[in-house]
């Protein structure tokens, strides 16, 4: 057992001190005796202890009592409460209160042992959890998309005012890879729900014939193949928010259901007839230009407006070329962190080739890209040719039979061999690292490349 779990053991009997010690020490674990509640606390004050043992009949303070008292100020501190023949119900009220378990005198080894380490494992993964919970929150913040663009600046504002009204339907516009969903995860957090009940649908994932039991559940029998009755997507968002993600490619049937849900805010199971009520925020998002949709009649016009009740629309990347070096150096911290390794950082090189790429997959290519640089490098600045970006550093226009290059150096920087390089590069992207095929597009000898 791993000597870092500190046992506190709370009895008026020296005999009983003396026999869980034995017990526990044998086991490798620490543990500290003391003989009253308030000796507990003192003990508790001074030093971390990961779990407490106690009797629950002593004479001064009870064990409930004192569990009661530590509980206020050490929440998440697990109890585990011993009583002798006849206050079972006590011990059974007291696991109502918070006790983890409980034991009967006189206390078997193999048993005590089960309990505690059952109970260790269970307190340790509600820390792994709640560590996990913090850092997705810290994730997903307003406070952690940061932006030095004024329209997207004007953008989070908004987001962050709306997520003060719980019960606002929202509208996320933007290409894809601009960030809608964590856009939208952070309006929930905003809002004060938990994680858990943010639920996302991908509408252009699920086939037509599931999405409406996927989205509203359905009852036992409402179909071939319903052999028990199922909970859908609404009934997870309770209390919280449902993201419907690629709305525009939602069928039009079940778009009439999601305006009654949205007028409403009540639904009904596929085969139910009990009318549920929709207690949740509904976010949508979708790539699409939904009144574009509306003339071609996918969409209906009617749950657009009720859609737009507050639109954002996140700008593309290329349009905010002043996040891009900013992004950059958020992912490079990022995967620093995952992969355990440091990164001097970027190039000025590598800086204007970010800055000057088009890009078509915005954050979710930059980041990809970032990723791979961190992948291939070796602790040196990264590189143009650590990105792997489609063009190389150099951005390049074709019309006809005409190549006009944009090369773009710092004065420090700029050689004949830089240009090379840049073109070398280039070539070896266009012909996918073909030395041979990059050589003909130069029109150069294959040596170049060595």
């Amino acid at each position: 057992m791993d000597e870092q779990y500190r046992i506190l053991v709370v009895d008026d009997q020296p005999s009983f001190h003396f026999l869980v010690k034995e017990y526990l020490s044998s086991a490798g674990y620490t543990v500290v005796g003391v003989a009253t509640a308030q000796a507990a606390l003192e003990e508790l004050s001074q030093g971390h202890c990961h779990l407490v043992v106690s009797d629950l009949v002593m004479p001064e303070t009870s064990g409930l009592e004192l569990m009661r008292q530590a509980q206020q100020r050490w929440p998440d501190l697990p109890f585990i409460l011993v009583t002798g023949h006849g206050s079972i119900e006590n011990a059974v009220a007291a696991m109502k209160e918070g006790a983890k378990d409980y034991l009967l005198k006189p206390l078997n080894r193999d048993e005590l042992l089960l309990v505690i380490a059952r109970t260790l494992e269970h307190a340790q993964l509600r820390e792994d959890y709640d560590r996990m919970r913090e850092v997705q929150r810290q994730r997903f913040s307003f406070q952690n998309i940061r932006s030095v663009c004024p329209v997207m600046e004007k953008v989070l504002d908004a987001a962050a005012k709306v997520a003060t009204h719980p019960r606002t339907t929202v509208a996320i516009y933007g290409e894809s890879g601009v960030g809608k969903e964590v856009m939208a995860r952070a309006i929930h957090l905003a809002s004060g729900h938990e994680l858990s009940t943010f639920v996302p649908v991908n509408c252009a994932a699920i086939p037509e014939t599931l999405l409406e039991s996927e989205l509203f559940g359905h009852v036992k029998g409402a179909f071939t193949g319903a052999d028990i009755e199922r909970e859908g997507k609404c009934a997870r968002a309770r209390n919280g928010t449902l993201f419907l993600d690629e709305i525009g490619d939602m069928p039009l049937l079940l778009q009439a259901k999601l305006l009654r849900l949205l007028e409403e805010r009540v639904y009904e199971k596929v085969g139910g007839d009990t009318v549920l009520k929709a207690d949740f925020r509904v976010i949508i998002a979708t790539h699409r230009d939904l009144e574009q949709c509306c003339k071609a009649g996918t969409f209906r016009l009617d749950l657009m407006h009720r859609l737009n009740t507050f639109p954002l629309t996140i700008p593309p990347l290329r349009n905010r070329p002043e996040d891009i070096p900013l992004l950059a150096e958020e992912f490079l911290a990022v995967f620093q962190e995952h992969q355990g390794k440091r990164f001097p950082g970027f190039s000025n090189r590598a800086l204007v080739q970010l800055c000057s790429h088009d890009w078509p997959g915005n954050v979710r290519e930059l980041r990809n890209r970032i990723e791979h640089a961190t992948i291939v490098t070796n602790g040196e600045l990264i590189q143009p040719a650590h990105l792997n970006l489609s063009g190389g550093a150099v951005a390049t226009t074709a019309t006809g039979k005409r190549i006009r290059f944009n090369l773009d150096f710092d004065s420090e920087e700029f050689s004949l061999e830089a240009v090379n390089q840049q073109l070398i590069t280039w070539a070896m992207e266009k012909s996918g690292q073909n030395k041979s095929a990059a050589a003909r597009l130069l029109k150069a000898s294959r040596k170049i490349f060595y």
